[in-house]
Order: structure tokens, then sequence, then C-alpha cells
């Protein structure tokens, strides 16, 4: 089957045209630059833009791959979770294309879209598999049990870890988005013996917290005068990434083993942190765990994701009417 996937659930309008798992296109518009100078999302700015793009983008992905609409067999868009006035651009906009084109249309929860996205490389795992979800919105565990069968087993209790990395920059007036600027600063930084703490809470438990661990890092810059600046900041960043990638790491493992499958998948936007991957990989290989990492540019918000994860909704017999609307939060394995 041909799919139409439609993304715009929070800073990024993408579409991608995939023919069963194999990507023919996949065209994503970035807004960092309009919300740099904020340090952070502005929802109505997302929205706007949104608007601006939507037609363009999935004109690209219908174009690139040398496809027509009246060749696409479904068209899936993301319903939710995500900022509400973004995810609203691309569902309608999903949702009257459908219905113009005749064509059957799924509205698919985000997160399935990232944990399933392993399934867009050569390489795929087999079920089960425990799904590490890490992004600025969220930072979860799943134990995925086939397409649709997922079970949330960890969570974020605060602070979603890319929420902290964006945080963290803005403590240290490092600029937007936060990821990539502290992984950068972080590759060459010498370990001046500044040290986080990991927050494991309760023993045995696969949930998350990281708003200690920003508040450790903004008392650790008011305490101590930064003589050296770029060096410092450097260590701060080295620090902080690596109390962040272990936790991630071991409570990934942990999981694993809890539920004794042999696969882990990593997705979600912060999964595309060379250091996450590589510690991930490296963990995983020692524990006898195999790792699925899909493509940096799987890993962010794309629609590739979205219309596989649509595809398997359809081959399911599932599909949504027109009636239905967006939803904030995600509804996964609750």
């Amino acid at each position: 089957m041909i799919v139409l996937g439609i993304e715009s659930s929070c800073d990024d309008t993408a579409a991608a045209i995939i023919k069963d798992d194999l990507i023919l296109s996949s065209i994503v518009s970035s807004q960092h630059d309009i919300h740099q100078r904020f340090g952070g999302i502005v929802p109505e700015l997302a929205s706007r833009d949104h608007v601006a793009k939507i037609s363009t983008v999935v004109t690209q992905a219908l174009s690139t791959a040398g496809v027509t609409l009246d060749q696409v067999d479904l068209i899936a868009a993301t319903q939710g979770p995500g900022l509400i006035g973004s995810l609203l651009v691309g569902f309608s906009f999903a949702k009257s294309l459908a219905y113009r084109a005749t064509k059957p249309f799924v509205g698919v929860d985000h997160m399935s879209g990232h944990i399933l996205s392993a399934f867009l490389e050569p390489s795929v795992p087999r079920f089960p598999y425990v799904a590490l979800i890490v992004s600025g919105g969220t930072t979860s565990l799943f134990l995925v049990n086939g397409f649709l069968d997922y079970q949330l087993v960890g969570r974020t209790r605060d602070d979603a870890a890319g929420e902290a990395f964006d945080k963290t920059a803005r403590i240290l007036k490092l600029g937007y988005p936060g990821g990539p600027i502290i992984s950068k600063l972080a590759q060459d930084a010498a370990d001046l013996g500044c040290k986080f703490p990991r927050a494991w809470l309760e023993e045995d438990s696969l949930d998350f917290s990281f708003s200690g661990l920003k508040t450790a890092v903004s008392n650790y810059v008011d305490q101590v005068k930064l003589s050296d600046q770029e060096t410092e900041l450097k260590a701060i960043c080295k620090e902080f990434q690596e109390a962040v990638v272990e936790v991630l790491v071991t409570k990934a493992i942990r999981a694993a083993e809890k539920y004794k499958t042999e696969n882990i998948v990593l997705g979600g936007g912060v999964a595309a942190n060379d250091c996450l991957r590589e510690a991930m990989i490296t963990a995983a290989k020692s524990d006898t765990y195999k790792t699925f990492v899909p493509a940096k540019k799987n890993c962010t918000d794309n629609g590739a994701m979205i219309a596989l994860a649509g595809l398997k909704k359809f081959e399911a017999g599932l599909h949504s009417a027109v009636s239905e609307d967006v939803f904030p939060r995600s509804r996964l394995g609750n």
C-alpha cells in the first residue's frame, strides 16, 4: 500500500510517502529559526507556520515520491499528543484531503510512530521488545508485544529528558534547541570534577525524573564562579548529558531484564543524540541484548513513522471517522 503520513504535533511540519515499509519521500519543515529567539516553542507561532507550510510540504512529499494523490491508498495523520493548535492543522488538513479524494483516513498516536520507527530500517526488531522513547515532550518505556499492543512500564514524573536539555541550556544561556548545543559542547569537554545527581527513584522503578538534575545545574552555576567560561560550560554540559544518558540506558536495560526481552528499540527526538545512541548500543551489547536505533532522520519527528503506524492500524481493520478530534495526551499503554 502507498500511504501519505502527515505530522504537525509540535514545531515540525512533516509529510512522507511510504510504500509498505519503504520510504519514498520524507519532507520536514523545521521551525527552529522562528522559536530560537524566544528560547522555546511559542504555540501560536507554531500553529501559524504549520498553516503556511502544510500544503507545500504535502505537495513536495508527493512530488519527490513520484506519486499522485490518486495513487495514494491511505492517509494518516498525527492525532495526538502535542500542542492542540499544531495538531489541528495537520489533522484537519489530512481529514479534508482524505474526504475530498475519497481515501481512507487513520488518526495516529504520535508515540506509536516513535515506537514503530525501527521498522523503517533494514534490520527490524522481533516482538516483544522494550521501546525507550525520549523526546522534548515525553520520556517513556514501553513493552511492545505487537504492532498495536503496547504496555507503558515507565514514564517521566516531571520533566522529559528533552525538556531538561532545553531548560538546562536556558540556565546556561546557550540558546534553543538545547539538545544539539549541549551535545556539541560536551564532545571535547575536560572533566573538572563537577558531579550531578542521578534520580533512580524507588528500587525497581522504571520511572524517570529530571527536574532535580536541572535544579542541580542551576544551583551549581549560582554557587560556582565560572572563571574559565568556555571550559567550565563544556564540563557542565558533559556531566549533565552523562547524568541523563546513564539513567535512560540503565532503566532500558532493567526493563529488558524484567520483561525478559532480547530486543531494545530507541526512539524519539533525543535518540538523535550521539552520546545516548552510543551508550545504549554499548550497554546492550555487554548485556547480550540487541539494540535497534533508527537513523537520526527517523528519530526526530517525521511523516514516515506516522504513515507506518497508520498502515498498521489500517491493516488491523481500524480507521478514523471524520468527526474525530485531536487529543493533547497520549492514550497508549494506559
